[in-house]
């Protein structure tokens, strides 16, 4: 296949930037560094959003290294977890996390091991449609595991795996051995380290109160189903990092809730009102302020919850120095006026966001020597 060149947004290189709602003048904002990024995508009718998300991220990644345009699979990513996940499903007796959720890691853990495929080496549409829908194929693996777990005899044969990855085969497609890229034939592990892309270079980082700052510890979130450990920073500390990585040139993945009613995709914009029936359809609103022990409490309640990951490419401020984080959603060009982007707050973002994922090189200095980096 010949490298597939998307044309940026021309939302990526606007210098100002106004969101109108019934033909009035709502906001005003300037995007400050214009980190050049691919073309929104749909995760269609799945919950994979962590896959593209974290793939946005990836090609962004690539280009900020030089590299060529690509479109990499993000149902790569997905069939990959979907295998893990039973290997861990059937090894706890059913008592684990299965579905389509999952998190940033899941991506760089499946690279680390098989490296990435392109879109056109790996579409994984095998069942008659020209959208990702994965309710019906969801229900059939994990009633096949279920059906493993339930068995008659008293070990497992050795080819419950073979039944359960043909299953994957059928919907997806069967994982290719090698694809055509930029003229050469090429592994999946191949392409990756063709690239010099590598996922060791990534960690993620969250904020709460009740683990010790500048560990790492196990993020108690059921989509972190591979156990695995986030360096925990103080709130305006993991801020610093998310602003400094923009400045520096580097995006970020970004994982946390979309649930609250601040959150507008349709108007672009997602805030944390003092008034919870503010009407931010109509412009900027008053915000609450958010500190280490309201992000705590709204976490423990289960009101704050990772439900949602995007990708965060830009930083903006409105006509009144309010910062705004500008975000790639999975949702579709179409999917608001915005061409599939919206801009969340900097309350928004200290409230809601339950980690993020960054180059270690988009770090300060002295947070890198913090937690041993």
């Amino acid at each position: 296949m010949k490298t597939k060149f998307f044309p940026i947004l021309l939302l990526s290189i606007f210098f100002l930037l106004t969101l109108t709602a019934a033909g009035q003048e709502t906001y005003e904002l300037e995007d400050q560094y214009n980190i050049e990024t691919t073309e929104v995508k749909s995760q269609d009718r799945t919950g994979t959003c962590w896959s593209y998300a974290t793939t946005s991220f990836i090609e962004t990644e690539l280009l900020r290294m030089g590299r060529a345009t690509y479109d990499l699979s993000e149902m790569y990513f997905a069939r990959l977890a979907y295998e893990k996940k039973a290997d861990l499903y059937v090894k706890y007796h059913g008592r684990a996390n299965f579905g389509q959720g999952g998190q940033a890691h899941d991506v760089m853990n499946a690279i680390r091991k098989y490296g990435f495929a392109t879109e056109n080496a790996y579409s994984a549409l095998h069942y008659g449609t020209d959208v990702h829908m994965h309710g019906e194929m969801e229900a059939i693996l994990q009633a096949t595991l279920d059906a493993v777990l339930k068995r008659r005899n008293r070990a497992l044969t050795p080819v419950w795996k073979d039944a359960y990855s043909a299953i994957l085969d059928v919907y997806l497609g069967e994982v290719p051995k090698t694809m055509n890229v930029d003229s050469r034939e090429l592994s999946p592990k191949e392409f990756q380290e063709a690239t010099g892309f590598n996922p060791d270079d990534y960690v993620e980082i969250t904020s709460y109160t009740h683990q010790d700052y500048y560990e790492p510890f196990i993020l108690e979130v059921p989509d972190n189903w591979s156990n695995d450990l986030y360096y925990n920073l103080p709130l305006d500390e993991m801020m610093e990092v998310m602003n400094y990585s923009l400045k520096e040139g580097y995006s970020f993945v970004f994982d946390g809730d979309v649930s609250s009613p601040g959150f507008s995709h349709k108007n672009g914009v997602a805030l944390v009102p003092v008034d919870d029936d503010a009407d931010i359809a109509k412009g900027p609103v008053e915000e609450k302020k958010v500190d280490a022990d309201y992000r705590q409490k709204m976490f423990e309640n289960l009101t704050a919850t990772d439900d949602h990951l995007m990708h965060i490419t830009d930083l903006a401020y409105d006509k009144n120095g309010t910062p705004y984080y500008k975000t790639k959603n999975s949702w579709g060009e179409d999917s608001n006026e915005l061409g599939g982007f919206l801009y969340m707050s900097e309350q928004y973002m200290r409230l809601n966001t339950i980690a993020i994922m960054v180059h270690k090189d988009a770090i300060s200095k002295d947070i890198k020597e913090k937690l041993g980096l």
